[in-house]
């Protein structure tokens, strides 16, 4: 069976690695980021390659409930159906909580946590009528514990745990299911640049920066890639996951064990 697969926040990083896992697989999907439709074009056509199948691209503003209904039109106009949906965009900020700035505050919760909320509401409709579906919610390490600084962050990703588990129990026996996998540490563009400010300002090579990066959280010692994001989420979007419902996976080198 192709799919029809929404990505939120997949022109890079982990986003992008869970797009291409879908895309190998023969399945249809609608990209999503905050880039104009031509810089996308190389990777809609990468992705289209992989795939064998149309890929679309939404820049829809995923901060309004209108943009994350859009991007649900957008599959459907493509498409015809919405199988999947992986909530995976967010942006983080770090402050104590006394200095936390409020629109910064607002802005994480809109994009870690309600777009969410709103890209169900508006997809789930369309997968009762199917019988079938899978929603993914791209949680974090920071959905289980917490560190000093991200107070959105951590309200939201824990939020995420929360809200896919009242969406498991809505859509049980309806062929629809939800769960959140709970990334650690995860080798992305933005993370090796904070790699090689490490190195940078330690004046140490970018081995020695990403053991000092990865020493204190992940007793692995290794990173997660996008990849393996992706083929985590793969499989809970499978035929063979109907039975996981209301769950969590952390792919965490260990992080959340300690």
């Amino acid at each position: 069976m192709v799919r029809s697969v929404i990505v939120t926040g997949s022109t890079s990083g982990i986003g992008l690695g869970i797009a291409k896992v879908f895309a190998k697989n023969g399945d249809q999907v609608v990209l999503n980021g905050i880039e104009s439709e031509s810089d996308v074009q190389p990777l809609i056509e990468e992705l289209s390659t992989l795939s064998g199948q149309k890929v679309v691209y939404s820049g829809a503003d995923l901060s309004r409930v209108q943009g994350c209904h859009d991007l649900v039109d957008t599959c459907l106009e493509a498409f015809g159906a919405v199988d999947v949906v992986v909530n995976n965009a967010g942006i983080q900020h770090k402050a104590l909580v006394e200095n936390f700035p409020e629109d910064r505050w607002r802005k994480v919760i809109q994009l870690n946590l309600e777009a969410a909320f709103f890209i169900a509401q508006k997809a789930l409709p369309y997968m009762y009528e199917k019988k079938w579906g899978r929603l993914i919610h791209i949680s974090s390490a920071h959905g289980l514990v917490a560190s000093v600084e991200k107070a959105a962050y951590v309200a939201a990703k824990h939020g995420l745990l929360g809200l896919s588990k009242v969406m498991a129990l809505e859509a049980a026996g309806r062929g629809v299911t939800s769960n959140c996998i709970c990334p650690g540490w995860v080798l992305t563009p933005l993370v090796q640049k904070q790699i090689e400010g490490i190195a940078e300002r330690e004046g140490c090579d970018l081995n020695e920066a990403k053991h000092k990066l990865l020493v204190e959280k992940q007793p692995s010692k290794e990173f997660a890639t996008p990849e393996e994001i992706g083929a985590a989420t793969f499989f809970l979007a499978s035929q063979e996951a109907a039975q996981i419902t209301g769950a969590h996976l952390a792919v965490d080198g260990g992080w959340t064990a300690q």
